[in-house]
């Protein structure tokens, strides 16, 4: 078609909250051309997924498009009944959500799942409909389609379940894919084969994606034009990657500011201060004027159009030449903790086995304080087994555990803080009560005491005293998160175990969070241990990197001598994995997946995926090199032979 495929004109949406309605989104324009890949960006609470669900015509029954119009493939779907509806999703349109678990039906096997569509949406006859389903599962690189198809969700890693879900939407032949969060639950190496993925499918199929995603890293790696979104409102649109170079408003300036650059690690962090502001909560004049680190006087008056700034761009700033440089902030060397001090924590010769399978094998690590040991790979290599039993949730099959107080006195108890603070913090407590409690447990002190230290423990965490009566529900993710770190430092922590603390966090609260971490190792000398797949953060944070693969570290040393020149090609299979813009591709270099512990091969466990395996790689384990001192790595290969990232 020669039109744009989908159109939003001037497009409002209202919710019913407690009888009256509230703007969610206002009077956003946008147009995605046929096999084009649009980026819509902005914090949780922004409206981007509210403006994919009314593009699908999706929106809950609470909900109303109050203004505007939306055309997809030209029809203006306010005059489709439900039989249009129905038709427009699959054929001309389908989605891919962030969890492929919800969205695959557990009871039904992928190939029934697949040929559902063709049925539906290509008229095609049962079996003609089951063997395009094997087709389209090879056509998004899941091998021995046939064979797959008679497998249930549960039979397939993430990965391919991610594969299965996109087969499924692109089975209708749709001309737009809407693809909300579709790689955040996914590791690094997944993610970089499922955004290639994208990309040949665009070249071979013509079809326009609308990319949603709070990793602005993956969102400039795929998409030609990005859209940001603020409180309801669109405030920036342009070039992908003319928008991230020199942002036009002083949110998307703030939003840059926040993404961890794997190549410019020096660069700190600047967070965005405050919070987005809820519907029907929405200031006068600009949306982002209390926020705004330039906003004047009459920004709070106000309210700015959306006009171009130059070709292709528009800014809804009413000082767009204004906009800070977001890359101008404070420096600073991600190894701030070296010459960290005394060990805190050290697993020797580790092993676990569970129900017969060893899970941890001959398992190396010391922690010193006032470090950070970051410890990367993908799902199932063993990080947080590893994790488990340092805390004592699980017990070694061998090997031995030493930890170490301050000064040679007894150890406080190894803290956690994990992905998601909800499944931690009591949902019927009040955050001071939680607080107070570990204060008392961790610190062994009284009522009165506890009492005394909880708005300085509040504060170091960044959190407003205030909050303390309020309950967990009533909290951002991001206060949720800073909450769960004060647990962990209610007492004098000599180490605490971070797992995956920031990857379901916004890039603000992210770079928010990951000072705040900083600041807290710096002044009070803990030591951790970061469990994390995004090699970006683990370059701000970390001083020490330890890669693991199915159960054994692979390689370990300073994190600049990891990351700037791996030693192992797993370890460089990674670091290649890693989005750094449209100008350097994510180019997968790993064949297969991960086969788990109880299939792990003989010899070298990496040989069977590994780009340069030579004959000796199968039969012998390979031995620990040091191509430098303090920088461990466990291959046949020489480390002068391995081609950099």
């Amino acid at each position: 078609m020669s039109g744009p495929i989908l159109a939003l004109e001037g497009l409002s949406i209202a919710y019913r909250s407690g009888g009256d309605w509230q703007d969610a989104v206002s009077e956003v324009s946008l147009a995605i051309a046929p096999g084009e890949a649009y980026g819509l960006v902005g914090e949780s609470g922004c409206g981007k997924s509210t403006v994919a669900m009314a593009a699908m015509g999706y929106l809950p029954s609470n909900a109303r498009v109050s203004a505007g119009r939306i055309r997809l493939a030209g029809s203006d779907i306010a005059g489709l009944d439900a039989e249009g509806l129905r038709r427009l999703r699959g054929g001309t349109v389908a989605a891919v959500y962030q969890s492929p678990g919800a969205a695959l039906n557990p009871s039904l096997t992928v190939g029934e799942q697949i040929a559902e569509v063709y049925r539906l949406h290509r008229g095609m006859p049962n079996t003609e409909a089951w063997r395009a389903a094997a087709g389209m599962l090879e056509r998004v690189q899941i091998p021995d389609g046939a064979r797959v198809c008679r497998l249930y969700p549960y039979q397939l890693s993430g990965g391919m379940q991610q594969r299965a879900v996109i087969a499924m939407g692109l089975a209708g032949d749709p001309d737009l894919l809407v693809l909300d969060e579709p790689t955040t639950a996914l590791d690094t190496t997944v993610q970089a084969e499922i955004l290639a993925l994208f990309e040949s499918l665009r070249a071979q199929m013509d079809v326009a994606l609308l990319f949603i995603s709070h990793n602005l890293g993956v969102v400039r790696s795929v998409c030609d034009r990005v859209g940001v979104m603020y409180a309801g409102e669109l405030v920036e649109q342009g070039d992908a990657e003319a928008l991230f170079r020199d942002p036009r408003h002083p949110y998307t300036a703030g939003l840059v500011a926040c993404i961890p650059d794997f190549d410019d690690h020096a660069r700190r962090l600047a967070p965005i201060p405050g919070a987005p502001p809820e519907p029907g909560q929405r200031p006068g004049g600009c949306v982002f004027a209390p926020r705004c680190p330039v906003a004047g006087e009459r920004c709070h008056r106000e309210r700015p159009p959306l006009a171009a700034v130059s070709a292709g761009r528009v800014s809804r700033c009413l000082y767009p030449g204004a906009t800070p440089d977001p890359l101008a902030g404070a420096r600073t060397e991600a190894s701030a903790g070296e010459g960290a001090g005394e060990v805190v924590l050290e697993a020797a010769g580790i092993h676990l086995t569970l129900g017969g399978v060893p899970i941890l094998r001959d398992v190396d690590l010391t922690l010193r304080r006032g470090e950070t040991l970051a410890l990367v790979g993908e799902s199932g290599s063993g990080k947080t087994s590893l994790a488990r039993v340092l805390t004592g949730l699980a017990r070694p099959s061998a090997g031995r555990l030493t930890r170490q107080g301050r000064g040679g006195r007894t150890p406080q108890p190894l803290q956690m803080v994990f992905q998601s603070p909800d499944g931690t913090l009591n949902p019927s407590h009040r955050i001071g009560f939680v607080l107070r409690r570990a204060i008392r447990k961790l610190a062994r002190v009284g009522r009165r005491e506890a009492r005394e230290r909880l708005p300085g423990l509040m504060e170091a965490a960044a959190l407003d005293p205030g909050l303390a009566r309020r309950r967990g529900g009533r909290l951002s993710g991001g206060q949720r998160q800073r909450v769960a770190i004060a647990r962990a430092f209610a007492g004098t922590p000599d180490a605490v175990i971070l797992d995956e603390p920031t990857s379901a966090l916004d890039v603000s609260v992210q770079a928010a969070i990951l000072e705040l971490l900083r600041g807290l190792r710096d002044r009070q000398g803990v030591g951790y241990l970061f469990i994390t797949h995004d090699l970006a953060v683990v370059r701000q944070l970390a001083n020490r990197v330890a890669v693991m693969y199915l159960g054994g570290i692979v390689e370990e040393g300073p994190a600049e001598a990891v990351l700037a020149g791996p030693c192992h090609p797993y370890t460089e299979a990674l670091v290649a994995a890693v989005p750094r813009g449209r100008e350097r591709p994510v180019r997968p270099r790993l064949a297969g997946t991960n086969p788990g512990p109880a299939e792990r091969p003989a010899g070298c466990p990496f040989h069977t995926r590994c780009p340069y395996v030579m004959d000796v790689c199968r039969k012998e384990a390979p031995p620990l090199r040091t191509p430098h001192p303090g920088h461990g790595v466990r291959c046949h290969l020489e480390a002068a032979d391995l081609p950099r990232p």
